[in-house]
């Protein structure tokens, strides 16, 4: 026996979570949610935790599931409280993430009619949600779609909310709770039947260039084997972002640098017959404009419990319904040891990718302290088994140019590419999975989450590089804005707020870096001392970050600057 809400609904949600073995209950307080807080905080089984403000709570919940890959709740007043989940819902969405909200919401008589924080709470993210509900009288039909939510979130990955409305009073408890069915669900990975598969087998033959291009990806052993083992093919080349979390010395992994500005002509002798996309969210947009303008005759996205297959490329051929593990399992069985056909595609490729790796180099030893200098400087010095969260912006683009070390993993909220909850996401992440993390950032997106810190769950091996450029310095560099008056006011948003300060207000350690020789100096202890969290902020306003941007570029695309050097 324990103590429980009267509110039968509180208790069917409960159980049904308890159930499906979901444990981490994200809770911001108010008081139309008290009959679920109750319920929650007297059951041992769960993990509650308290954040105050909504958006950040959400980001948060969406660090921790996008780490265990397993459904986390979160649990609000009515009003308004509800709308500030709806940043991290879409990015939840676009990231297939599984978040459950539910929402305490005032009865339906008392919606418009000027009750205080009452609003119209149902379907209110109808379009970024995998299912959603009112409960309602029928009791029965409340629990079937409970159950349904809670499997829509762990089959098909997506964000789902439970809307329950509660009349007063709300703080009555009780010590018998509801029985209620038993019925739990086993997610089953489809295979490919084999006369569909034969015609994938076929067109794989005909094909002489073959890409693979790996979006943003859980980190896993088993695909990087698999694209290890189809890269042993002359005929392919595959393609990755640092997110993708694979790495290989085969793989084309820092695709801007790559092709950035190559010619019409250099794209078409590099453009696939066939296109074989994983993951989600590319980053790199010269891909995006290659692959629209160069398009390949077959398109295959892999992905597994999703309605609608992305056709980022204006191209797509086919939806393989199942996970990429299952379909090259299948794939490998039918090609690996029986055919190579002899091609110089991933020779071409290799051959840029080297001789722009070079120029590189050669650029990097070069410059000075800059921005992109820092990224060069990270990239040597963060050490192997650390966890790097980008944040939006400037940062996830510079980091596209650069290796890292081999057993990093890198994550970045690249659903919807906001800058609103990079911070929450990546504590989130961090308490998550215990790892040593990093959240590289720039400063708007650090302002613009600052609430973030204002969190008890900071994890003392939790760091922030925070690169203060004097505002959003990436419309310094791409055209259009630089063109405008609006610049400076309306797109690059420079501000006078100190970090230093903010750090002082929620008790982080801080530390300010000017040069290169000072961050050379302060990373050692910046990185190995965890006796609480740190924020080190390397503050570049005074360097033209955007023309070394653009040097880099014309340099490493130029023949001629290679005998400048």
């Amino acid at each position: 026996m324990g103590i429980h809400s009267t509110k039968h609904s509180a208790q069917v949600v409960a159980k049904k979570l308890q159930e499906y073995d979901i444990q981490d209950i994200i809770i911001s307080p108010g008081s139309r949610n008290a009959p679920l807080i109750i319920e929650f905080t007297n059951n041992y089984f769960f993990n509650n935790y308290s954040i105050i403000d909504e958006r950040s709570a959400a980001f948060f919940a969406l660090g921790m599931a996008q780490q265990k890959q397993k459904p986390v709740a979160l649990i609000c007043t009515s009003g308004s409280a509800l709308l500030n989940y709806y940043p991290a819902i879409a990015e939840a969405f676009y990231s297939r993430i599984p978040l459950i909200i539910i929402s305490a919401d005032r009865p339906q008589k008392w919606i418009d009619q000027g009750e205080g924080q009452t609003i119209r709470q149902d379907k209110v993210f109808h379009n970024h949600i995998g299912f959603e509900f009112t409960f309602d009288d029928n009791q029965k039909d409340n629990e079937l779609n409970t159950k349904k939510a809670i499997e829509t979130a762990i089959r098909k990955k997506n964000p789902v909310h439970i809307n329950i409305p509660f009349d007063e009073p709300l703080y009555e408890t009780i010590e018998t709770e509801i029985l209620i069915n038993h019925n739990n669900t086993e997610v089953i990975i489809p295979e490919i039947d084999k006369i569909q598969l034969e015609k994938y087998h076929k067109i794989w033959q005909k094909s002489n260039k073959i890409m693979i291009l790996a979006g943003q990806l859980p980190p896993s052993d088993f695909i990087e084997k698999q694209l290890d083992k189809l890269s042993s093919n002359s005929n392919v080349v595959i393609l990755n972002e640092n997110i993708s979390n694979v790495q290989n010395k085969k793989f084309i992994n820092n695709i801007d640098q790559t092709i950035f500005l190559l010619n019409d002509k250099e794209l078409e002798n590099l453009k696939p017959d066939l296109l074989i996309t994983i993951g989600r969210n590319i980053i790199s947009k010269k891909v995006k404009q290659f692959l629209r303008k160069q398009q390949p005759e077959n398109h295959w996205h892999i992905e597994h419990q999703i309605d609608i297959a992305p056709d980022t490329f204006e191209a797509l051929t086919a939806h393989i319904d199942t996970t990429p593990e299952m379909f090259f399992s299948q794939l490998l069985f039918l090609i690996y040891d029986n055919e190579n056909k002899e091609s110089n595609y991933q020779k071409k490729w290799l051959s840029i990718k080297e001789k722009n790796k070079t120029r590189h180099q050669k650029y990097l030893e070069k410059t000075d302290f800059s921005d992109l200098k820092i990224f060069d400087f990270l990239s040597e010095n963060i050490p192997e088994n650390f966890m790097l969260q980008w944040g939006n912006s400037s940062t996830v683009r510079y980091a596209q140019l650069f290796d890292f070390k081999k057993n990093i993993l890198h994550f970045s909220n690249r659903g919807t590419s906001g800058i609103d909850g990079s911070t929450s996401t990546a504590i989130g992440a961090c308490f998550a999975s215990k790892k040593p993390t990093i959240l590289v950032t720039g400063d708007i997106s650090f302002l613009y989450d600052s609430n973030a810190l204002w969190n008890k769950y900071i994890p003392k091996n939790f760091k922030i590089i925070l690169i203060n450029n004097g505002g959003g310095d990436i419309f310094n560099f791409i055209p259009g804005p630089s063109k405008t008056k609006a610049l400076n006011e309306f797109f690059v948003t420079k501000h006078n707020l100190k970090v230093k300060d903010l750090s002082k207000t929620y008790h982080i350690d801080y530390q300010l870096i000017n040069n290169l020789d000072d961050l050379k100096s302060s990373f050692s202890s910046f990185i190995n001392e965890n006796n609480s969290p740190k924020i080190m902020e390397i503050d570049t306003r005074k360097i033209n970050n955007s023309k070394i941007l653009k040097d880099y570029f014309n340099f490493i695309f130029s023949e001629n600057n290679l005998n400048k050097i």
